[in-house]
C-alpha cells in the first residue's frame, strides 16, 4: 500500500520536501497480559489463555493500536481491554471492555481527552487483517552544476535511494507538500525565469508531467499540508519582488489562483504542518538584500486561513528547512544569514502541536543553507543536501526522540 504524504519544504536551493505513515506488527502476544504501545499494531493469540490488554497511560489525539485474532480463538479466550486511566468511547475507566468474537479485527484511535479511546473499526473476518501504510518520502528537482529534474526515493527507514530519471521541467527554488492525505505536489520556482508550473506526484511516487501554471509565478515560496494532509497551501516567495500571497491546493491537486497576503511579505522561507491538521510558515527574508532576515511565523487553520504575524523565536535566517514529526509536530532546521559574509547554520527550533517554536537548539551535523527537509517512517523527520562553500551532500535524521543522526549520501533535491 503506499504511504501518507506529508510535510514539505524547500531551501533556496530548489530542494522540496514531504511524506508518508505507518503502523509496525509487532510479535504475537500469546501472555495472559500485555501493555501496548501507540502506533503499533499486534495480533492476540488467545490459544491457551485470555488476554488483558492495557492502553497507553499517555495518548495524543491521533495515536492508534490495532489488535487481531491471531488465532480466531477470542470467542474462547477473550481479550480484556483496560483504558489505563484514559476514556473509552466517552466512558471513564472503570468499564471493561471485552472482545470475544473469533476473528475480530479492532482499530483503535485516540480521539482527545473527551472521549478517548475509539474503535475506527471493530470487524470480523475470514481474511487477514490489512496490514498499515508505509510512509515513505523523495527527495527531487534542485540545482547542482545546472538545473534538473531527478528524483531519489526514501523508504520509511530513512534511506535515500539512487536517482530516478526526472520528468518535468528543470527548475530549482521551488517548494512541494502532501494532498490527497497520500500524493504530493511540486510547485513553482525558477527555470531561469520564474514558473508556475506544477507536478503531481502519485502514491507510489511516480512524478507527472507539467501542469499548466496557476496563480503567480515565483520562486523562494514555501508549502504545507493542512486538513490532516488532505489539502495543501504554497505561500509567499518572489514574483519580481517580495510577496505573502498564498495558493491553496484541494484534495484533487488543483492549486487555486491566488489569495491575497497575509502578514509581512518574505521569501526563502521554510513551512511545515502541524498539530494534526494545521501549518507554519516561519522564518525568511523581508528583502532583497541577504541582510533583511526574519524569525517571523504565521499559522495556517485547518481551512487554510493565514493567520497575522507572530513574533519570532530564534535566530533569525533565510534559506532553511523545516518538516513535521512525532505525529502532530514540527521542526524549523539550518539556513544561514548575510552581514557582511554569508554565515552557515546548524542550529534547530522545534514547533509545539499547537504551533509554539522554541528557542535555538544547539547545531548538530554540518552547517548549510538551501537545503530541503521532510518525515518519514510515520514520526521521523530527514534534513537532507544543501549548500555552504560548496554543495553538501549529507543529510540529518531526526527522531522522536530528538536524536539526530548524522549519515552521508550523495545529491541535493527534493523530498515528497
Amino acid at each position: 500500500m503506499s504511504g501518507l504524504v506529508e510535510d514539505n519544504l524547500f531551501g533556496a536551493s530548489g530542494s522540496i520536501a514531504a511524506v508518508a505513515g505507518g503502523l509496525s506488527w509487532q510479535p504475537v502476544v500469546t501472555a495472559s497480559t500485555v501493555t501496548v504501545v501507540s502506533n503499533n499494531a499486534y495480533f492476540i493469540n488467545t490459544t491457551d489463555n485470555a488476554c488483558t490488554i492495557t492502553l497507553p497511560s499517555a495518548a495524543e489525539a491521533g495515536d492508534q493500536i490495532i489488535l487481531a485474532d491471531y488465532a480466531r480463538n477470542w470467542a474462547t479466550n477473550a481479550i480484556t481491554i483496560d483504558s489505563n486511566g484514559n476514556k473509552f468511547q466517552g466512558e471513564t475507566d472503570v468499564f471493561i471492555v471485552d472482545y470475544d468474537t473469533n476473528g475480530q479485527a479492532v482499530n483503535l484511535v485516540y480521539s482527545g481527552d473527551t472521549v478517548g479511546w475509539t474503535p475506527a473499526s471493530d470487524i470480523v473476518s475470514a481474511f487477514e487483517p490489512v496490514a498499515p501504510v508505509t510512509q515513505k518520502g523523495l527527495f527531487g528537482f534542485g540545482e547542482y552544476s545546472s538545473r534538473t529534474s531527478i528524483t531519489n526515493l526514501i523508504n520509511s527507514s530513512g534511506v535515500v535511494a539512487t536517482d530516478t530519471t526526472g520528468v518535468g521541467t528543470s527548475r530549482s527554488v521551488l517548494a512541494a507538500s502532501t494532498y490527497g492525505t497520500d500524493k504530493a505536489i511540486i510547485g513553482y520556482g525558477t527555470t531561469g525565469s520564474n514558473s508556475n508550473l506544477s507536478n503531481l506526484v502519485s502514491n507510489s511516487g511516480v512524478v507527472a508531467s507539467d501542469t499548466t501554471g496557476v496563480g503567480s509565478a515565483r520562486l523562494g515560496l514555501a508549502a504545507a499540508s493542512y486538513d490532516g494532509s488532505d489539502k495543501a497551501i504554497f505561500g509567499y516567495g518572489n514574483t519580481g519582488s517580495i510577496t505573502a500571497i498564498t495558493n491553496l491546493v484541494g484534495n484533487n491537486g488543483v492549486i487555486a489562483s491566488d489569495t491575497s497576503g497575509v502578514g509581512t511579505a518574505r521569501n526563502y522561507v521554510a513551512a511545515a504542518s502541524y498539530g494534526g491538521d494545521k501549518a507554519l510558515f516561519g522564518y525568511g527574508a523581508t528583502g532583497s538584500a541577504d541582510t533583511t532576515r526574519s524569525s517571523l511565523t504565521n499559522k495556517v487553520s485547518n481551512s487554510g486561513v493565514v493567520a497575522s504575524d507572530t513574533t519570532g523565536v530564534g535566530t533569525a535566517r533565510l534559506l532553511l528547512a523545516a518538516a513535521k514529526y512525532g505525529g502532530d509536530k514540527a521542526v524549523f532546521g539550518y539556513g544561514g544569514y548575510y552581514d557582511g559574509s554569508m554565515n552557515l547554520l546548524s542550529i534547530t527550533n522545534l514547533v509545539s502541536n499547537t504551533g509554539v517554536v522554541s528557542s535555538d537548539t544547539s547545531g548538530v551535523g554540518t552547517a548549510r543553507r538551501s537545503l530541503a527537509a521532510t518525515n518519514y517512517g510515520g514520526d521521523k523527520a530527514i534534513f537532507g543536501f544543501g549548500t555552504g562553500n560548496t554543495a553538501i551532500t549529507s543529510n540529518n535524521i531526526l527522531g522522536i526522540t530528538f536524536q539526530l543522526l548524522n549519515t552521508i549520501f550523495c545529491i541535493i533535491y527534493l523530498i515528497i
